[in-house]
């Protein structure tokens, strides 16, 4: 008698509990979301990439730091007198977030007549003040052809900022 017990509470042991049915629990999961105001770029009034005033001779370049400092290769003769400048941007946005910044090549031209530029700004990365702004400039090299023709050239090229 005492092996069927012991055997009858054995298999009671052995066997797995079962849930009672509708037996359910519920937790709740917890989501967030950030809105940052958008990024924007600003040409500063008045600003340019300036190569200055030159005679082509037989060619080179003009290159213009992102400081604003000229010099001239080649066959290129920057004139006494000649301004030259850096070009300058204004970034705004939420605060004290980082950007790129990416700058594109581009072209001046006079009439018919074109000379191709490269651009590099003054730094790759920025980072947005405390009151969401940032600024940054751009220089770049001119290609002066043999010879190129006379003439006031002016073009244009992209400056582009996103967040990291």
């Amino acid at each position: 008698m005492k092996k069927i017990v012991l055997a009858a509470f054995a298999a009671a042991i052995a066997t797995p509990a079962a849930a009672a049915p509708g037996d359910t629990d519920t937790t709740q999961g917890t989501a967030t979301a950030t809105i940052v105001a958008p990024i924007t770029i600003t040409h500063d009034t008045g600003a340019a990439l300036a190569f200055g005033t030159m005679t082509a001779g037989g060619g080179g370049t003009v290159t213009v730091t992102a400081a604003g400092a000229p010099t001239a290769g080649g066959d290129v003769t920057l004139l006494t007198g000649s301004t030259s400048s850096a070009d300058s941007f204004t970034v705004t946005g939420s605060a004290n977030r980082s950007f790129t910044i990416a700058t594109a090549p581009g072209s001046v031209t006079s009439g018919t007549n074109s000379m191709a530029f490269t651009t590099a700004a003054s730094g790759s990365t920025g980072t947005l003040s405390s009151t969401g702004s940032a600024t940054f400039t751009v220089g770049g090299i001119l290609t002066v052809g043999a010879s190129q023709a006379a003439g006031a050239y002016t073009g244009s090229y992209d400056a582009t900022v996103t967040y990291n």
